[in-house]
């Protein structure tokens, strides 16, 4: 019996990379960046007001204030003559001459001899003449060419992930298209003669199809790109079709239902043209019995889960979703994980990492607590599940944990 590192290791050794693609702007946010983009001009590309307000020269404005003397010695008004006025977008140029102003939208290109902006706070807002009641400095309230980004300077490295930041950059640099890493391509199929769609009302002795929309869902959820195939059959040629059909265009498939019995004996022999697929015990539970291989010419990890749905998301969650992060490009592919008190006492296994579903909160003085789900019941229980916010992993040498004891905890993703 494997332990979850290993089977884990094992996994990450045979992963499938999708080579990087060029894609619009608009379809990049979430990937990450797979090449360094560099600006091929200054951002912002001239200098511009920074605030509604006027352009002046900062020596012609270092006597306004309340100690401004006018022509006979009295406290006077500072003011300048207002000769014009820029908009944002201007595309005419315009010269500043000494001890004048210019009117000046914010995002507007600065008059040639103008070295700052008075904000219009700081004035009576004046049309012809303005009343200035603070000075500035060189500078002040300007954005200088290549404040933002220099020319030849990396606008979004290779490796950062493509947020609405980035997005706003490559957009501001002139980037149409970036080349990314793209989402890992996930086919999911269910196999199982009980099983029937949503769609259908179940007969005697069937059950809804509920692991291809629960994985599914988990593997969109992890950044992947989805195949939701379905179920497959019970039979060998209709299994064979259906997994077939998805090697070439799959860098990660994910099969439910066939881990033991007549099923998995139908499934490996399905599968005997396609790759070896192995099927073992790991070390943790839910889900200990599991089976991984790799089909096809390009040996497309393949993953083979248990029916029940917990024990095939616990699967998910620990062995296959930090699989579709490194495709992504994601340097620490695994949750995040803290150290939280429990509120009650937790069961498991003797020799198994276990999972145990969880819901984490903060007390009163802000430290983490958890509180454990299912516990006396049976672990197969989506309900529980579904009000899970994490999962509390207990070390194999642990069979029991107390109530007040610190435990590792996963995060899971939030919900709303």
């Amino acid at each position: 019996m494997r332990s979850v590192e290993e089977q884990q290791a094992r996994i990450r050794a045979a992963a499938v990379a999708p080579q990087p693609v060029r894609v619009a702007i608009s379809q990049a946010h979430g990937l990450v960046c797979a090449e360094e983009v560099i600006s091929e001009h200054p951002l912002p590309g001239f200098d511009q007001a920074a605030v509604d307000g006027y352009a002046v020269r900062s020596v012609d404005v270092t006597e306004a204030g309340p100690d401004f003397k006018g022509q006979f010695g009295q406290p006077a008004d500072f003011a300048l003559p207002v000769v014009g006025e820029i908009r944002a977008g201007s595309r005419q140029p315009a010269r500043l001459q000494p001890r004048q102003a210019v009117r000046i939208e914010t995002g507007a290109p600065m008059p040639t001899l103008a070295d700052a902006v008075i904000p219009v706070g700081w004035t009576d807002a004046g049309r012809a003449k303005v009343k200035i009641y603070r000075p500035v400095r060189q500078g002040d309230y300007v954005r200088h060419a290549g404040d933002d980004v220099r020319l030849g300077d990396v606008a979004v490295a290779e490796g950062a992930v493509i947020g609405p930041a980035q997005v706003g950059l490559l957009a501001a640099v002139g980037r149409q298209r970036v080349l990314v890493r793209p989402r890992p391509r996930v086919a999911v199929v269910a196999v199982g003669a009980e099983l029937v769609d949503i769609d259908r009302k179940p007969g005697s002795g069937q059950v809804f199809d509920v692991n291809t929309y629960a994985l599914a869902a988990a593997a969109r959820d992890a950044g992947a790109d989805v195949t939701r195939v379905g179920i497959a059959g019970s039979e060998v040629a209709e299994i064979r079709a259906a997994i077939e059909s998805q090697v070439s265009r799959s860098e990660i498939i994910v099969i439910s239902g066939a881990v033991g019995g007549s099923a998995s004996e139908i499934v490996q022999e399905a599968l005997l043209d396609l790759g070896h697929m192995e099927i073992g015990r790991v070390a943790m539970h839910p889900g200990s019995i599991q089976g991984f291989g790799q089909l096809g010419d390009l040996k497309v990890p393949t993953f083979l889960l248990p029916a029940n749905p917990v024990s095939a998301l616990v699967v998910f969650e620990i062995m296959i979703r930090p699989l579709i992060r490194l495709g992504l490009g994601k340097t620490n592919p695994q949750r995040r994980f803290v150290r939280a008190s429990l509120i009650n006492d937790v069961v498991s296994i003797d020799g198994r990492t276990g999972y145990v579903r969880g819901q984490l909160m903060r007390n009163s003085e802000g430290h983490y607590v958890v509180r454990a789900l299912g516990v006396g019941t049976m672990s197969n229980l989506l309900a529980d599940l579904a009000e899970a916010n994490c999962l509390i992993q207990v070390p194999p040498e642990t069979t029991q944990v107390e109530a007040g004891e610190d435990v590792d905890v996963a995060f899971l993703a939030q919900r709303g």
